[in-house]
């Protein structure tokens, strides 16, 4: 689906050198797949974020999707069409006064016919259940509405994979549940290859695979719960609190599975 391979990425400094951003990565993203992609600040996530869809190009080495290098101008703009791409900020998104015109807005530039514009405006509505809002002002939503629409507007492009940089940072504990909820949804039912970057690992607890970031570089390509399940973790990293019980309770005798990272399956375990 998508493969890094040696991608490097350099920012230029004011004095004429160049600051490395992400470093030499190898990573295969499979069709399908759930991947998280975690780190501290600056570790280079959002840079590895937008060389997925051709936003950034690489320094060096390449990055291909479906086959097609992104440093080549004629494949940008169907890697754009596979590959949406959804930021911290929905608000930076956002560039229309009314939800169904935000929505339809990315079909519409493709020249489809209106009544297919129609159709996928009104699937992603009901699918992300904004349709009693389709005629609001996006300014008037909540934070959890506003990144739902934004979702939406990627989804509308009908793209193979969804990219999701930092998309819960701005939200309270509820509206990240539901966010993350709607996103497993897509993913499990849908078949949706999802990318999610971040640096709060209770969004990744139920990810496929689990690729820690530090300094630019990929220290770690592993199920989450391997990763939860260590001493330690770069910078402000730190496992969520299922993980850390389970690790409690079996340091003190338990045998739970090391494996549990949420709640459904730790009540399950202790339950059985």
């Amino acid at each position: 689906m998508i493969e890094l391979i040696g991608a490097g990425k350099d920012y230029p400094t004011p004095q004429g050198g160049a600051v490395p951003a992400i470093k030499n990565i190898n990573l295969q993203i499979r069709e399908g797949e759930f991947l998280g992609i975690a780190g501290k600040n600056a570790s280079g996530k959002t840079t590895l974020a937008r060389l997925l869809n051709g936003l950034l190009l690489p320094t060096r080495g390449r990055v291909m999707v479906s086959g097609m290098d992104t440093r080549r101008r004629q494949y940008r703009m169907e890697i754009r069409r596979k590959v949406a791409m959804v930021f911290q900020n929905p608000e930076n998104q956002i560039v229309n006064p009314v939800v169904e015109e935000e929505i339809a807005f990315g079909p519409e530039n493709l020249n489809l016919p209106a009544g297919e514009v129609r159709r996928r405006v009104d699937e992603v509505l009901e699918l992300l259940q904004l349709t009693e809002f389709r005629k609001h002002a996006p300014h008037l939503l909540s934070g959890g509405q506003k990144q739902r629409v934004a979702i939406a507007s990627a989804l509308a492009m009908q793209p193979d994979v969804l990219v999701l940089d930092e998309p819960t940072s701005m939200l309270d504990a509820w509206c990240r549940k539901d966010l993350m909820t709607y996103l497993l949804t897509l993913n499990r039912r849908r078949g949706m290859t999802t990318v999610l970057i971040t640096h709060n690992m209770e969004d990744l607890a139920e990810a496929d695979r689990l690729v820690v970031m530090d300094e630019g570089k990929i220290i770690s390509d592993t199920p989450p719960w391997e990763v939860f399940g260590r001493d330690s973790l770069p910078g402000m990293l730190r496992p969520p609190d299922i993980s850390r019980l389970v690790r409690q309770l079996n340091e003190r005798g338990g045998s739970l599975d090391p494996r549990i990272t949420v709640r459904r399956e730790l009540v399950d375990a202790l339950c059985w």
